[in-house]
């Protein structure tokens, strides 16, 4: 996910490498807490916050790996 949005991020706004790593990690941020709220709200699924946690750090993690590759191409 976070390498996705962070070559996503980077091809839209190819000047702008930080406004795009810090767009891109704000959409991890809230597709990974997001969904565990969805699954407090509706009963469905199991409500955890280290899931949301470790979510971000891999989706940081992805976002490191794409940003080494866009900045070499």
């Amino acid at each position: 996910m976070g390498a996705v949005l962070q070559m996503a991020s980077s091809w839209l706004l190819p000047a702008h490498i930080y406004w795009a790593t810090t767009i891109a990690f704000i959409i991890v941020i809230s597709i990974s807490y997001g969904w565990e709220l969805l699954s407090k709200f509706t009963g469905k699924g199991h409500y955890e916050i280290m899931d949301a946690v470790a979510s971000v750090i891999g989706g940081l993690l992805g976002m490191i790996m794409a940003g080494l590759i866009v900045s070499y191409y």
